[in-house]
């Protein structure tokens, strides 16, 4: 997989031995085998890694963790809680405009689209990176898991200070071990429920994420992100 693999180089040495390992080796054949068997994979096999593409290591200020990829036809590209132009945006991804406009008066975007988020430094890291059409959480325990807490990892390890948007348990569970300035880190956690219609109404709305991530930044000197997204179109 590592020869055909396109993410950008800052991740390549750093996962060489992920890419190198019987686990992925595993995966990259059950990918193969239901490719064979004539099933629809998502995303393409160009954008299983467009957020490490997108987001190079060092410029990593922002963690954003998603579970799987979106199922249905041209939706997902590799970004979670993003879907591809022209597709209309899913219910949890609505429910995030409406905390970022109640949050920064942020207007709610007509699209989907998140890589102006991506390419300012905002990981948008699912932690399933495949999925079989119409059919959700198809690829869980294949070996993508492993592979996405390595990448955790290494953010984790990084000299400068990060943001930890943490939405819902799973996500919660994942990034437990990443140490919060409250624990005598460097990063800054920020947990709230879900952002699914399900759970938004629990604690999503209103947690203010995404205005505490830039204050975090610009305490740290680092520069805020833009959290607008322009038209596609334009």
């Amino acid at each position: 997989m590592n020869d055909r693999v396109k993410l950008d180089d800052s991740w390549k040495k750093p996962l060489a031995g992920e890419f190198a390992s019987d686990y992925m080796a595993e995966l990259q054949e059950f990918l193969l085998h239901e490719k064979a068997a004539g099933k629809a994979i998502y995303p393409s096999d160009e954008e299983y890694f467009r957020a490490l593409d997108l987001t190079s290591l060092d410029r990593v200020r922002v963690v954003i963790l998603g579970q799987d990829p979106y199922h249905g036809p041209g939706q997902a590209h590799g970004l979670c809680f993003s879907v591809q132009p022209g597709v209309r945006p899913p219910p949890s991804l609505v429910n995030i405009y409406k905390e970022l406009e109640s949050d920064l008066g942020l207007a709610r975007p007509a699209h989907g689209f998140l890589e102006h988020w991506a390419k300012q430094g905002v990981l948008l890291l699912n932690s399933v990176l495949t999925v079989e059409m119409a059919n959700a959480a198809s690829h869980r325990g294949k070996g993508w898991e492993q592979f996405t807490d390595a990448i955790v990892r290494l953010i984790a390890g990084k000299p400068e200070p990060v943001v930890f948007m943490l939405w819902g348990s799973y996500a919660q569970k994942k990034a437990s071990f990443v140490k919060s300035v409250e624990q005598g880190g460097k990063h800054l956690v920020l947990k709230a429920p879900h952002p699914s219609p399900l759970s938004a109404y629990n604690g999503f709305f209103g947690c203010r994420h995404f205005s505490k991530a830039n204050a975090f930044l610009k305490q740290n000197g680092l520069a805020p992100i833009d959290w607008s997204l322009p038209d596609i179109n334009s």
